[in-house]
């Protein structure tokens, strides 16, 4: 096996961009980079899943693939709060906020990205990296939720950390969604 394959292969991710293949290959050529990947693909080491991405072999892990399509972006919204327990409603999408609202389908994977304005999507409060993707905390998840959606139905607030909310609402600059913050607050008190 050659020494580009071991390279590849010692790395912990699943999902290469462009980027990230010249990193690791140390090349700094455009064109050799694009020779190397279209040769890697054609004898099946790297499979292409999108323009600029590539994944090796065929397994790869769709949340690192659905951090990897934009930069920054993070796994958040309904794919946080379903696997937290604050909704019920099972989606076979993957949620990410980012810069542009997109829907795309990727292989079996579908995802659904939202855009959220810079100062909130350049904020690493209440986002931590999980292996090689970044995710959203609950309570960050609930934020960009509710941000985007001001009158969202929750089945469970239970696990919501108030108080953590209470600090990260701030990053978002925006009275209406402190507002809506206590009134989910309220709520939740009341049941």
């Amino acid at each position: 096996m050659d020494n580009l394959i071991v390279k590849l292969y010692q790395s912990t991710r699943t999902v290469f961009s462009n980027k990230d293949l010249a990193l690791i290959w140390v090349e700094t050529n455009s064109d050799n980079l694009k020779a190397k990947t279209a040769y890697y693909v054609k004898r099946g080491v790297l499979t292409r899943l999108t323009r600029g991405i590539f994944a090796k072999g065929t397994e790869y892990d769709a949340k690192e693939l659905a951090t990897s399509i934009y930069t920054p972006s993070y796994i958040s919204f309904e794919t946080v709060l379903l696997e937290a327990g604050i909704i019920f409603q099972y989606y076979d999408t993957i949620f990410v906020a980012a810069p542009w609202p997109e829907t795309k389908q990727i292989g079996k994977n579908k995802f659904a990205f939202r855009k959220l304005k810079d100062s909130v999507l350049y904020s690493a409060v209440g986002v931590k990296n999980d292996g090689n993707f970044a995710i959203a905390s609950l309570e960050r998840a609930f934020l960009d939720t509710i941000y985007l959606f001001p009158k969202y139905y929750f089945d469970n607030l239970r696990p919501i950390d108030w108080d953590k909310c209470a600090e990260i609402v701030k990053i978002y600059q925006n009275t209406a969604l402190v507002r809506r913050l206590s009134k989910y607050r309220r709520q939740y008190a009341k049941s």
